[in-house]
């Protein structure tokens, strides 16, 4: 079976060597980070995602180990910086489905990310947050539950914010399972909600929303591999039975890494106390 993956790094692997595809591998505190460059059209045909800059990070799986804000969130809020204009409104995107634990990620980081828009001035002085960078979060949910795509959502206040970035957070979908709930995809090029289990949504990325878009994920499902029918197969997927422990601690890992990027000034702790 042919089981899909959102992971970059992965359908590299499967590819094999090709000259529009570039990679290199770093150990940072224990944390491999990968960074991939798919730097043509035949590169992204190949692999099937668009060009641009990916980064994966691998660690200790999430549910193993307590959250503690050590250097392992500083280097995911380094590479974030990184992809980020410097100046300008962030707007933040937790994707997916609140009651749906796998496709939770994204609306547990949006809960934990501290928004700014409505915080300046003396208000700003009063509560210690001065200086801050301009931050909104939403949660869109789901089709099913608003009956408006998270792409439509977004876009519409992109209209009225005008934000210098948008930065989207999702569940994502693996073909290994050595990397469920223990990998960081982030990258410079949107996203395709669901493309990993096969619900494809609207494309995410800058063409459609007009600013840049980056995205972050953890894969918390991967496709049946055992033997069955292909009908069986593919309405199926394997999560890991600490399902409900992994999505909580990733998602206060992605929520350390944005809140860390973007207020920079601010430790981890501090902004953890806030909620």
């Amino acid at each position: 079976m042919n089981c899909r993956t959102d992971l970059t790094i992965e359908l590299a692997e499967e590819a094999g060597e090709h000259e529009g595809v570039v990679s290199d591998v770093s150990v940072r505190s224990g944390v491999t980070v990968t960074r991939t460059v798919i730097r043509d059209k035949a590169a992204s045909g190949l692999l099937g995602k668009p060009q641009g800059t990916y980064y994966t990070l691998e660690m200790l799986p999430f549910s193993d180990a307590a959250f503690e804000p050590d250097e392992c969130f500083e280097i995911a809020a380094d590479i974030l910086r990184e992809l980020l204009p410097e100046h300008g409104c962030v707007l933040i995107a937790g994707l997916g489905n609140a009651s749906v634990t796998p496709d939770s990620i994204g609306p547990k980081s949006a809960g934990r990310i501290l928004a700014t828009r409505h915080i300046s001035g003396e208000l700003a002085e009063k509560c210690g947050l001065a200086p801050l960078r301009q931050t909104a979060v939403i949660a869109p949910g789901v089709l099913g539950q608003t009956g408006i795509e998270a792409a439509e959502h977004i876009k519409w206040l992109c209209e009225g914010l005008m934000p210098s970035a948008v930065i989207v957070i999702d569940a994502m979908a693996a073909k290994s399972l050595s990397r469920l709930g223990r990998t960081l995809q982030l990258c410079d090029t949107g996203i395709s909600p669901g493309s990993g289990v096969g619900n494809d949504r609207p494309c995410i990325d800058s063409v459609y929303l007009g600013t840049k878009v980056i995205s972050l994920g953890v894969p918390t499902v991967a496709g049946l591999r055992q033997e069955e029918s292909a009908e069986t197969a593919s309405n199926m997927m394997i999560t890991p039975r600490e399902i409900d422990l992994l999505t909580d601690r990733a998602a206060r890992f992605i929520a350390a890494a944005v809140n860390g990027a973007l207020q920079p000034h601010l430790h981890p702790t501090e902004i953890m106390k806030l909620f």
